[in-house]
């Protein structure tokens, strides 16, 4: 028999279909008639297919008492309840370093953008004013401070490829990377007081909530850059806008947001802000690499009793 998955919310259509053909799956009721599916069917699944958008809370797991497995299509946690699933003896399997290099790749990207303005330029052509005016001068980004806030896979690929633009490295974690030869900062303020551009790559959750608050932002000045291609939920989100509004930041290149989809309105007509709709691992390489992965979490678990790659 196959063993039988409960998928919490929507994943690409070749990971279904290959889960279909593998596993009994049924997908989680995304209406009212949730709590009555769960009390009727929950005890029949021992393994939750999930994304890292959606995730799976305590309620859930205490939902599916035969639970002994999740695979989550992502490589943050922070809505995946793993303390309680720990406690639980529950396996949670995520997709570590499928995505590093198209995240550091997209956080280049966002580099250049802001500060170069080339989605600001191209409306600026696009909008017929080049007839008749001329574009801003932009900054330069070759040989500047780049500052990052989380020196863990992703954030050591960024530093990589910041080697090829001759910048000076900086970084803060909650304690120094043994072996990086990068400067080490005591907190996010006197990193971002250091640096041109700071990239936010740290995990969600709630004890990274706001880590880069108004105080972080005004140290990183009217000249500084923030780029965030991590969680929305890491900046205060209102004390960005406020900050890109009057301009104490010279700019921001944002993938996520505090309550995406939705996006603060006033960014709209900044040209001071790039908005990106979470793309950062939104490649065809790497979402196949992620989906093969989460495939072979589970595969690994009910065969071994292990996830090849574990988030505990």
């Amino acid at each position: 028999m196959k063993h039988r998955l409960l998928q919490n919310g929507p994943l690409l259509p070749a990971l279904e279909k290959r889960l279909a053909e593998a596993f009994d799956v049924q997908l989680l009721p995304a209406d009212a008639s949730v709590m009555e599916f769960l009390h009727t069917h929950g005890a029949a699944f021992t393994g939750v297919v999930t994304s890292g958008a959606v995730g799976a809370d305590a309620a859930l797991m205490n939902a599916l008492p035969s639970l002994k497995v999740i695979s989550s299509f992502g490589v943050g946690f922070d809505k995946i309840d793993v303390q309680h699933a720990k406690a639980r003896g529950i396996a949670a399997g995520i997709t570590p370093d499928m995505l590093n290099d198209c995240v550091a790749d997209l956080a280049f990207a966002l580099i250049l953008d802001v500060a170069r303005g080339v989605s600001a330029s191209d409306r600026f052509v696009r909008r017929g004013r080049w007839l008749t005016e001329r574009f801003p001068l932009a900054t330069k980004v070759s040989g500047k401070r780049i500052g990052i806030l989380g020196l863990g896979r992703i954030g050591q690929a960024i530093a990589r490829r910041a080697a090829g633009f001759d910048m000076a490295v900086g970084y803060h974690n909650r304690s120094t990377v043994a072996g990086s030869l990068f400067q080490y900062f005591a907190s996010p303020i006197l990193l971002a007081e250091w640096c041109d551009f700071l990239v936010v790559v740290v995990a969600g959750g709630p004890a990274t909530r706001h880590l880069v608050s108004r105080e972080v932002l005004d140290a990183l000045g009217p000249k500084g850059f923030l780029i965030n291609v991590a969680r929305g939920t890491v900046i205060d989100e209102e004390a960005l806008v406020q900050a890109l509004v009057e301009k104490r930041i010279a700019g921001a290149g944002l993938d996520v947001f505090d309550a995406e989809p939705q996006v603060p309105e006033q960014l709209f007509a900044l040209d001071n802000a790039v908005l990106l709709p979470h793309i950062a691992s939104g490649t065809h390489e790497t979402r196949q690499a992620m989906a093969e992965l989460v495939f072979d979490n589970l595969m690994s678990f009910y065969s071994s009793g292990e996830v090849r790659r574990s988030a505990i």
